[in-house]
């Protein structure tokens, strides 16, 4: 069965990927307007969500053991978006923001973008040498 699905999901990728170059093409030869464009993209992101979306719910059915670890894994990146929400701040002035044509509350939530991309990184730098040190070990 997952060979099937594995199968499947190739073909529709490679279909994607010729779909995806036809309009990329044609936009930067000049041919084809933004709009259309844009509008592929949002059709892109869609079937990303969705894949997104019912890939653990398909792993749930078939494999149910994972329940826990995938609700260990979101509590984990709760705790991280939460610690870089809490991190960040508005350093701008009132003047810049509006210079910047932007909000306090958008700034915070910029900063939290970037803080939750470090801590991530860190924390796959720190797993990274983990797994290096326990397997020099063993």
């Amino acid at each position: 069965m997952k060979d099937n699905i594995a199968n499947i999901t190739r073909w529709i990728l490679y279909l994607l990927l010729a779909l995806s170059v036809i309009p990329g093409v044609l936009f930067y030869a000049g041919a084809l307007g933004t709009e259309l464009f844009i509008n592929w993209a949002k059709i892109l992101l869609i079937i990303g969500v969705a894949v997104m979306v019912i890939s653990p719910l398909y792993g749930f059915i078939t494999n149910p053991q994972n329940i826990v670890k995938m609700l260990i894994s979101i509590g984990l990146l709760v705790v991280v978006i939460v610690v870089a929400y809490a991190l960040a701040g508005n350093d701008f002035t009132e003047y810049r923001l509006e210079e910047l044509k932007t909000t306090a509350k958008t700034s915070r939530l910029v900063g939290m973008g970037l803080f939750a991309t470090y801590i991530a990184f860190g924390l796959t730098v720190l797993s990274i040498l983990y797994a290096s040190i326990v397997k020099l070990l063993k």
